[in-house]
This record gives C-alpha cells, sequence and structure tokens, in this order.
C-alpha cells in the first residue's frame, strides 16, 4: 500500500520562510541569499516528506502565494525581478486579496478587469519548477479561473479551454513524468452546465505526456462519478470534510483503472487520526480501484510543522497531531494494512473524558432561551439614544483597534512571557504606550479612539490565553497570508473565563480621555474559526460557551463606563461551508452566537464589528441578522465592490468601509481614499457613513501609519465641508 502527501507548511520549523522573505523587504540580505535560502527550506520540506511517505508534490514552494505565482506563471501578470513580483503582493499594486475556500490562508485574487482573456506561458523571477520532474505541482485550471474575478460568465468557457491549452503546452515542454494537479474548486456547488464545460475541455488532458493527478478535497465532489471519466490517472478525494458523500459514491462505485488518492488524514484539525477506522475504509476501497493510495484530507499547511517544539500539557499532547505528525499517521496506516500494528497501538490517544470538562459551563449552555438572542430595544430606537449621547460629526473616524507593534513592544512581551520581566514593570510599560497612542489619536482629531491593543499578541491567542478549556501553543504557527503568522489556539474541553480579560486596559484607556474609547474583543465566530475545535461536543454549543464567557466581559466593560463595544468577526465569512445547500445550518449557529455575546448589552452602549478580506457580498442579509450598530468592513483592494450589496440589501446600519488597505507599505493620499467614498455615498446615506482603515494598524510602522492617519482626517473634513 503506497502512500502520499502534499501542503506540507513551508514556513520551517522555527519560522525561517518568514524570516527569510521579511530580511529581504528590509534589504538586510540579497536577492540570491533569499533564493538560495528558500531553497535549503524546500529541501529540508522534502526530506521530512521522504521519513514517512513515498511520494510528494514538486513545486509546492511559494515565496508569497501559488496562485500569484500560477497568474505569472501564465501571464495574467508580468514581474521581470522579485522586486516586481513582490509589488503585486504588497505593494501600491498589491491584488485583492480574499480567503482560500472557507479557511483562514489568504490568496491573491488575479483580476481580469481591463485584461484579455489570453494566456502565455512567461517567465517568472520565481521559477517553482526548477529542476522539477515527478508530480509537479500546479493550481488546476478551473480552480484558478474560478478563483479569479472580473471574468465574464459567457466567457468563462473559451477562457478555461485557452489556459488549458497552456497548461497542456507547459507540461509536454518540461517533459514531466507526472503532474500534482490542485483542483479543489471542483468541490463547489457547480450546476450541470459548468460540469459539462469542465467535462468538455478536461478531456483535452488525454494529450498530456505525463501522468497528471488531480486533487480535491474541503467538500464532497457532486459530479464524482463524471470525474472518475475524465482522462486522468489518478483523482484525489476528501474522506474526512465530505459528510461521508465521497465515501458514499465510491463505495458504490464498480471497478476502475483509476488511481484513487484517499484522503483519510485530517490536514484542518488536529486530533489524531483513528488508525485503525481509517485502515479499514482503505481495504474497502481497495476492492474498487486499480490502486488506492494513503494520503491527508486537505493541504497540511493548516498545521503547525511539528509537535516536537511545542509545549502543550501531556494530556493533550497525547490527543492530537501537526503536520509532521500527520506523515506519520499516514505512514501508520500503511503498516497496519500491512499487518503491522504495535506502533499504530501505541499512537492511539489519550481517552480521558474529565480533561477540560467544566459542569457549570455546560448547564448554562443547556438553559439558554430564544429571548437570550434577541437584544432590545430595535436597532431604530437604539440609534435615536444613540445620536442624543455620542453627537459625533459626519464621517466620524475611527480606526479598527491595533496600533504598531513595535520592536520594543514584541521584545518586553517575550520577557514578561519568558519570566525576564515581572508583572508590575511589564504593565507599566503597556499603560505608557496606551498614554502615547492615546495622545497622538487625540492630536490628530479621531473621533472614537482605541487603546492599540500593546497587550495582546494576536486578537484569538490572547483571549484563549484568558479562558479554560483552550490552550495555546509557543511555537505552533501557520501563514495565514504571505509571511504573516499566527498560532491557532486548541479548543479541548469547556470554556469560561478566568476573570476579566481585557477590562483593565480599556478603563485605563478610557481615563485618559473625555473622548470614546472603543472596547475591543475577539467575536465567538473568529475564536472558533481560528482555533482547531474540539470534536466530542456539537459545533454551536462550543459556540455557545465561547459566546456567553464574553457576555460576561462585555458586561464588565459596561460597569466601567465603556459605552463604545466592537465585537470583531473577520472569520464570520470564513467559516461559510463551500456548498450554499449547507449554509443555513452554519448561519443559525453563527448568528445566534454573536447575538449571544452583546444581547443583554445596554441600550446605551454602540456595538460594532469588524470583517475584513473575505467575499461578502452574497451573505448581506446575513450580517444583517447580527443586529450590530456599526460594521467596518473592507473596501480598499476590492476597490469598494461590496457597495453594491449594501445597495441591494437595504442596509440599514452604520457603515465603516475600509479606505485604506493596511497590509501595504504604501502611504495612501486622500483623494485615493476619496475615491472609494465618493463611490459609496451613491448607495449608503452620508449620515451613516464612518472613515477608518481596513484592518488594524498592527502590522504597520508608525512612520507609515501617522501620515496615512493624517490624510485619512483630512479627507473626513474635506467630506464635513461639502
Amino acid at each position: 500500500m503506497r502512500s502520499y502527501a502534499y501542503g506540507f507548511p513551508r514556513l520551517g520549523k522555527n519560522r525561517e520562510f518568514k524570516k527569510l522573505i521579511e530580511s529581504y523587504w528590509k534589504g538586510s540580505i540579497m536577492e540570491n541569499q533569499l533564493v538560495k535560502g528558500i531553497e535549503n527550506l524546500d529541501s529540508n520540506r522534502n526530506e521530512t516528506y521522504k521519513k514517512y511517505v513515498d511520494s510528494f508534490p514538486q513545486g509546492e514552494m511559494s515565496l508569497y502565494d501559488p496562485m500569484l505565482d500560477m497568474a505569472l506563471l501564465f501571464g495574467v501578470y508580468r514581474a521581470d525581478n522579485l522586486n516586481e513580483y513582490f509589488n503585486l503582493c504588497r505593494g501600491k499594486n498589491a491584488l485583492e486579496m480574499t480567503k482560500w475556500f472557507n479557511t483562514n490562508y489568504h490568496y491573491l485574487v488575479p483580476d481580469f478587469e481591463g485584461k484579455p482573456l489570453s494566456f502565455s506561458i512567461t517567465k517568472s523571477p520565481w521559477d517553482i519548477h526548477k529542476n522539477v520532474n515527478e508530480n509537479a505541482y500546479l493550481i488546476g485550471p478551473f480552480t484558478f479561473l474560478k478563483l479569479s474575478k472580473n471574468i465574464p460568465p459567457e466567457n468563462f468557457p473559451h477562457a478555461l479551454k485557452e489556459l488549458t491549452g497552456k497548461y497542456l503546452e507547459y507540461i509536454n515542454l518540461h517533459s514531466f513524468a507526472s503532474v500534482h494537479l490542485d483542483d479543489p474548486a471542483l468541490v463547489m456547488e457547480l450546476d450541470k452546465t459548468e460540469w459539462e464545460i469542465i467535462e468538455r475541455v478536461y478531456q483535452e488532458f488525454e494529450k498530456a505526456k505525463a501522468e497528471i493527478y488531480l486533487f480535491t478535497y474541503y467538500d464532497s465532489i457532486d459530479y464524482l462519478d463524471l470525474l472518475l471519466e475524465l482522462p486522468f490517472s489518478g483523482v484525489g478525494v476528501d474522506l474526512i470534510h465530505d459528510r461521508g458523500e465521497n465515501l458514499k459514491k465510491l463505495e458504490k462505485k464498480g471497478f476502475t483503472s483509476k488511481v484513487l488518492f484517499a484522503g483519510i488524514v485530517d490536514g484542518r484539525n488536529v486530533w489524531r487520526t483513528d488508525l485503525f477506522k481509517a485502515a479499514e475504509i482503505i481495504k474497502r476501497l481497495d476492492e474498487k480501484f486499480q490502486k488506492v493510495i494513503i494520503t491527508n484530507a486537505a493541504p497540511l499547511y493548516h498545521l503547525p510543522v511539528s509537535l516536537e517544539k511545542v509545549t502543550l500539557p501531556e494530556e493533550l499532547k497525547r490527543k492530537i497531531s501537526f503536520a509532521e505528525e500527520r506523515l506519520y499517521e499516514i505512514k501508520l496506516i500503511g503498516e497496519i494494512l500491512n499487518g503491522n500494528k504495535e506502533k499504530a497501538v501505541e499512537w492511539l490517544p489519550n481517552t480521558d473524558k474529565t480533561f477540560g470538562y467544566i459542569p457549570a459551563v455546560k448547564e448554562r449552555v443547556a438553559h439558554l432561551k430564544d429571548e437570550d438572542f434577541i437584544r432590545k430595544p430595535l436597532y431604530s430606537e437604539r440609534k435615536k439614544i444613540h445620536q442624543k449621547i455620542f453627537n459625533f460629526p459626519l464621517f466620524p473616524t475611527t480606526t479598527i483597534g491595533s496600533f504598531p507593534q513595535t520592536e520594543d513592544v514584541r521584545r518586553l512581551r517575550a520577557l514578561y512571557k519568558q519570566g525576564k520581566l515581572d508583572k508590575e514593570s511589564y504593565e507599566l510599560f503597556i499603560r505608557g504606550e496606551i498614554s502615547k497612542t492615546i495622545k497622538i489619536q487625540e492630536e490628530l482629531g479621531i473621533d472614537v479612539l482605541v487603546h492599540g491593543e500593546f497587550e495582546r499578541s494576536d486578537m484569538v491567542e490572547f483571549f484563549a490565553e484568558k479562558m479554560k478549556g483552550i490552550a495555546t501553543t509557543d511555537n505552533g504557527w501557520i501563514i495565514s497570508y504571505g509571511t504573516r503568522c499566527y498560532r491557532p489556539p486548541i479548543i479541548y474541553g469547556d470554556v469560561e473565563r478566568e476573570d476579566q480579560m481585557t477590562v483593565k486596559e480599556i478603563s485605563y484607556a478610557q481615563s485618559l480621555t473625555n473622548n470614546f474609547v472603543k472596547g475591543m474583543i475577539t467575536g465567538p465566530v473568529t475564536i472558533l474559526s481560528w482555533s482547531y475545535v474540539r470534536e466530542d461536543l456539537p459545533i454551536d454549543k462550543v459556540a455557545y460557551q465561547i459566546a456567553l464567557t464574553l457576555k460576561d466581559e462585555i458586561t464588565d466593560y459596561e460597569k466601567n463606563g465603556i459605552k463604545i463595544i466592537q465585537i470583531d468577526e473577520p472569520a464570520f465569512r470564513e467559516k461559510v461551508p463551500i456548498k450554499k445547500r449547507n449554509w443555513d445550518k452554519y448561519f443559525n449557529w453563527a448568528i445566534k452566537a454573536f447575538r449571544l455575546a452583546h444581547s443583554s448589552a445596554n441600550p446605551e452602549t454602540q456595538i460594532h464589528t469588524h470583517m475584513c478580506y473575505s467575499e461578502f457580498s452574497e451573505i448581506i442579509e446575513y450580517i444583517l441578522q447580527l443586529d450590530f450598530d456599526v460594521i467596518s468592513i473592507e473596501a480598499s483592494r476590492s476597490k469598494g465592490n461590496i457597495i453594491e450589496s449594501f445597495e441591494k440589501a437595504n442596509f440599514d446600519r452604520q457603515v465603516g468601509l475600509g479606505v485604506w488597505d493596511i497590509h501595504s507599505p504604501h502611504v495612501p493620499t486622500a483623494e485615493e481614499m476619496k475615491k472609494i467614498v465618493k463611490r459609496a455615498l451613491k448607495v449608503i446615506p452620508t449620515e451613516n457613513f464612518w472613515i477608518n482603515p481596513d484592518c488594524g494598524l498592527k502590522t504597520r510602522n508608525w512612520e507609515e501609519v501617522i501620515p496615512s492617519l493624517k490624510n485619512m482626517l483630512s479627507l473626513a473634513k474635506e467630506l464635513r465641508s461639502m
């Protein structure tokens, strides 16, 4: 029984990927040093693969994002050197960024607006297939075009045919022995017409001189029978996130000469695989296919690299696997099928069910009633109350929450966590940073201030550290986009606060000013989405536990005089199921969890929320059901395209469209920001419009932030005088 794995993290055990590229951006290393370092890192990844599995893709390593690499490879964009390459990632001309399916990995969106739908094989400054022969990694042409933007539907078939032709030309030109074709968009809810286009165009792969292995993941394939008829040597399917649908279809299938890559090890969550159950499934499928190859379900870059250097409670460590451990599990399943069961038995997870169990939390959720999810009075009444209390000018200004986390901030936080700095000194330092930031905002003339979040390493991790039932790691990093990394917490038990989580810092900030200071809380859906979630409890119950914890924090904010509270939900769109037919079940609990968190807020309290870098147009009506008072939402990279959605939904809430792309070092002019605002004001009433950046400012430098904010405030003043 052979094995295969794909998507192993490019980050490196010590975040070498991040350090190399950011050193190049800073000018600390030269281009040849960057290329050599990345090649060494890729070589180390390949050695890790070889320890556990028989084969794996070549050419997975990107300098920023594989979708950009495909766009450059096939002539959608041109970059003659690495500076031009990175300009498409983070410069003035940076591509729009959004979530990769329903994950927290972000990709750069190829945009065909104003571009001909023609393709050419183009040399890129980063050659992903240098010295590659077998399993050459490519994102499939259907996925590439499906996830791009501004392709008229009537032109899609022609574009797919043209691009597929270029793929074949590229594959044959390089004389690859085999190709790994990543085509996860085939699991989307596609209609019969789309599948007819796919069938017709993908027949062309019969002309490939290489063996083509097509991989799908994240969900089931509605037309799996048709996919298995296409001229691919093998097909990869997800047997973990398919709700049993793929498996059911495969087991009904008669014998076929295809190779099946059976995704039986989870690439998205950390709980150890039931190895013997997985082996039994593989054994059954082996009767249906010429060859079954054991692999992972979904790319492994959704997991930290390895448990090797991670500090966690031993009871928890015995329950989980990261990316390298998933490779080991693939190997163990093969050993079981070969009759060697000893190591697999040793790997069986810890089954202590009392670990993380809090009866009072379960009771609290069990006693929830319908009225616990409803805030009173209605928004129309709350708006009148807020107008009297706040009396903001037209186009009120604010920021999303965080301010630059300088080297000093990160250094002192690290010293505090290492026990090398006492609590009193650390808190005194944080107060000093808050005080400086409040003063800066007052001098700039911002209407609603924030405390800067200097005490927070990450918007989810910070809260997770203060909750029972959630573990955080010291080295469990994964990539969110580019070189931006975070450490997903692990929800292993029942969730409640240890004590107040953020009240001290917010209250201190409010004591320094007569302006209103927003209390900043990460919402229940985002905490859940950016964590690895327990699987022994229904997901809605986990969400309600988190929401009740946040409800307690909001109550304490109000007791301390905080009048404006922002509940951040950047992951609200991310968690939406890929297939629309499964949306209602998700939105039912996600909306209720958010509402539960703020349902008991005083009528005088203004509730804000924030969302960013996802496709929100399809879910605007669901967003409205969250019953917030103000929403800030990304609009800079998408050039304000979301505005049309507000018009269609009769959106009656106050809106802050992000007018400044904070993921780029570019300092936007007031005129650049104004373009988004002018378009928005055709749809959004003036009295409902806020001015703000599109996300938090923690990744930027003060040298970029101050002039950008000045330009933003200049725009607000200009708009008020019109």
